[in-house]
């Protein structure tokens, strides 16, 4: 009735948590939205400033994946496997609005 064994389970020693480093991601990003922000209210609104702010953002979103998906533990290939299409994926996005708002313009005559 009762063949069943009642084994224990042992369980490791539990590693330190790491909060150096979840600190430091957070005082990063804080420091680069800060800047943002920053621009935001000195910077008048043209190319220049949404140029940055695309930037820092791509900046941020690299750093949180790099450091939460731990991609930039892995090997340099793969990293670039990722990166290299995503570049040419946000290129080809702004080629078409660039090239899609000089066509409208012809056509449209849209100012």
């Amino acid at each position: 009735m009762s063949d069943h064994s009642h084994g224990t389970h042992e369980v490791g020693e539990i590693p330190p948590a790491n909060t150096g480093l979840i600190w430091r991601t957070f005082i990063i990003l804080s420091v680069i939205t800060a800047f943002e922000f920053t621009l935001a209210y000195l910077m008048k609104a043209g190319t220049l400033r949404t140029t940055i702010f695309v930037l820092m953002t791509l900046v941020k979103a690299f750093y949180i994946v790099g450091e939460f998906m731990h991609l930039k533990h892995e090997v340099k290939s793969l990293i670039w496997a990722i990166v290299i299409p995503v570049v040419f994926v946000i290129w080809l996005l702004v080629a078409l609005l660039t090239e899609g708002g000089a066509i409208g313009n012809a056509v449209f005559g849209v100012h």
